[in-house]
């Protein structure tokens, strides 16, 4: 850690620095490739959409409490898909609180359902007349959560625009967070598709607050970008030097902001979907977990060189680029200024040397030699002003003159 520390520190004063805005067209290159995976498993897989969306039929197990466990749930699950109905091949099996289990499958007809419900009865030993309830959901309902979904998502954007737009007052901010934000939504539900996980309401969820920490991470770079190209001018330093600064000055800190949300949502993810099996709760740490790791990716590697891009054409940029690559050739070079050799070109000799005696005085000076320099007015100190009459002897030449004693004799006679 105390490595981690130092690193952190040398990062923040630009002792060392990590070249995230040059190497731009890496890190767009990388995202592409993982953005045409995304594009890819939409395409071909498409979404594994849930029974709020799509329908279907879903039967409530009341049971004691010591049959509500997990083990139970993965045997009804069993039964469930052994019962030869079609439709419920892949049962959604979830415990509900302490006294019930909640199986849901795809619409189903009435001895199909009656199939189903015989299948449960048999594993649970239960009176199927008074411990399972059935409930059919419509694609109606479905398609009303979905549509209210969408609004939510579009609400959300609008408001992001508006709330980066009224904090920076720059709208090439406002771009930069929204590509970064589209960016993070579609990995999200690229590799939700990839996974074959079942979209729930818990996944709209999860994508929603994702998308508030991308924008959080975003705002905390812009805000240390802004707050460093201040004064460029005055700086002597370019545009993106100073947004890569701002980077590596926020490097450590997204860094452990990240791994503190990932850790406990990765083991809400393992808890749900390794040992608890399917059910909104790992529907909801998926969306998290990719979505954090992709919102913390773009803020440093997509967001903050997109904006730099983007300012590229502004006078003031070009201006501070000039200016430092004329500093930088000047740097490189000290006598790159000097002219190349003529033959009308006055003859100079090397600085600080000697003239020879029989050097004719009227060449050229001596380059480096000081210039003659014109008289100066008298009384400043420099030149004697010329005496106004003959020296004459002072009258207190005859007195006697103060000496210094010692402290013992001061004031004795």
């Amino acid at each position: 850690m105390g490595k981690f520390a130092r690193l952190g520190n040398d990062l923040y004063t630009g002792r060392k620095s990590i070249d995230f805005v040059g190497r731009k067209w890496l890190w767009y290159s990388l995202s592409g490739l993982i953005l045409l995976l995304a594009v890819g498993g939409l395409w071909f897989r498409g979404f594994n959409m849930g029974i709020e969306f799509t329908g279907g039929a879903q039967y409530q197990v009341n049971l004691p409490s010591s049959q509500v466990t997990q083990s139970e749930a993965d045997a009804l699950t069993k039964a469930v898909a052994n019962s030869g109905v079609a439709p419920a091949a892949s049962p959604v099996v979830t415990t509900s609180g302490a006294t019930s289990i909640i199986v849901q499958t795809e619409p189903v007809t009435d001895s199909e359902s009656a199939k189903i419900v015989d299948a449960i009865a048999q594993q649970t030993g239960v009176d199927p007349q008074k411990s399972i309830s059935q409930d059919e959901i419509g694609p109606s309902w479905g398609k009303e959560v979905a549509k209210r979904s969408a609004i939510g998502l579009g609400v959300f954007l609008v408001l992001v625009v508006l709330f980066i737009w009224a904090y920076f007052r720059e709208w090439k901010m406002s771009v930069a967070a929204i590509v970064a934000l589209a960016h993070d939504l579609l990995i999200t539900v690229g590799v939700y598709a990839l996974s074959g996980f079942e979209v729930s309401p818990a996944t709209v969820t999860g994508v929603l607050t994702i998308l508030g920490f991308s924008l959080y991470d975003t705002v905390v770079v812009f805000d240390k970008v802004r707050e460093n190209t201040k004064g460029l001018r005055q700086k002597r330093s370019t545009y993106a030097a100073e947004a890569n600064l701002a980077v590596n000055q926020t490097l450590v800190r997204s860094i452990n902001t990240s791994i503190v949300a990932l850790i406990p949502v990765g083991a809400i993810l393992y808890v749900g979907a390794v040992q608890l099996g399917s059910g909104s709760l790992k529907d909801l740490a998926l969306a998290l977990f990719v979505g954090m790791a992709a919102g913390a990716y773009s803020s440093i590697f997509i967001a903050t060189p997109l904006l730099v891009q983007l300012k590229s054409g502004e006078d003031d940029v070009k201006q501070a680029e000039k200016r430092a690559r004329a500093r930088e050739r000047q740097q490189a070079d000290r006598y790159a200024s000097v002219p190349s050799f003529t033959e009308d070109m006055p003859v100079e000799g090397e600085p600080g040397a000697q003239r020879d005696l029989g050097e004719d005085v009227t060449d050229a000076p001596v380059a480096g030699t000081p210039a003659a320099r014109a008289p100066e007015a008298s009384g400043r100190g420099r030149v004697a002003p010329p005496a106004r009459g003959p020296v004459r002897q002072s009258g207190a030449a005859g007195r006697a003159q103060p000496s210094r004693q010692t402290r013992s004799k001061r004031g004795k006679k």
